[in-house]
């Protein structure tokens, strides 16, 4: 008996697989929306439209041609806060996750630091400045400071640890929680107040916080450290102590 011959388009068995191949790349595609560029607010300041939020261009070391320990960055915190820079004065440090949306993971974008090295952050930003900072996860503590050339979070075992500051603003961002773990300005109606000093008891409704001084944040939560990650620490450490002993 004859077969019935089939009518109509039908697709046969090898050409599903790449049909069905191309609606999922088109829908990854889709899911993965474009990062917008960042823009320059002629201020002094850089707008992540991404993220909403509002970088200073120059970093500490530009400000003020010095470096900052943990235990001393607020002294610049406060001093641009005062200054209501570029008419912010909710300017604080980032976090980690913060911090990382400055290094560019698609390689194209570098940026000249103060030593004539190129590292993975906007050319928005401006050139000469030093390709670290302080990050939120710190702690008087646990010492950590990020990295921006390899995008990593580092711990050091000692408070003698030297660093630049990049500081970040969000608009409509209350300071309540920023004078909590950073102690850079206490807001008031539309103004800022400065900080009472460190040493003083903080004001608070619970008396466990009004008996010890403000802390800049929360003890991070413990992790291993890679053998990699020893090895990278162990070259910064050395190559901090050369550049050290050249000044």
């Amino acid at each position: 008996m004859a077969e019935t011959e089939p009518t109509g388009d039908v697709v046969s068995s090898s050409e599903k697989p790449v049909a069905k191949k191309k609606v999922e790349s088109a829908t990854a595609k889709k899911s993965t929306p474009e990062l917008k560029s960042l823009v320059d607010n002629g201020d002094g300041t850089v707008t992540d439209p991404n993220s909403g939020l509002i970088w200073k261009k120059a970093d500490a070391w530009l400000d003020t041609h010095k470096f900052y320990t943990w235990q001393v960055h607020r002294e610049y915190v406060d001093k641009v806060n005062k200054e209501k820079f570029a008419g912010h004065d909710n300017w604080r440090i980032p976090s980690k996750n913060e911090a990382s949306t400055l290094v560019d993971k698609t390689g194209t974008k570098q940026c000249e630091d103060k030593n004539g090295t190129m590292f993975p952050i906007d050319p928005i930003f401006d050139v000469g400045c030093v390709s670290n900072t302080w990050i939120s996860e710190c702690s008087d503590e646990k010492i950590i400071r990020y990295d921006l050339k390899i995008g990593i979070d580092t711990a050091y075992p000692g408070q003698d640890v030297w660093g630049s500051i990049r500081l970040v603003s969000k608009p409509g961002e209350v300071l309540a929680k920023v004078v909590e773990e950073s102690g850079v300005s206490k807001p008031t109606g539309d103004k800022a107040e400065p900080m009472a000093k460190e040493s003083a008891p903080a004001a608070s409704a619970t008396p466990t916080q009004s008996t010890k001084p403000a802390r800049s944040v929360p003890r991070p939560a413990k992790r291993d450290v890679t053998e990699e990650e020893k090895a990278i620490f162990r070259a910064r450490a050395k190559a901090w102590a050369a550049e050290k002993k050249k000044k």
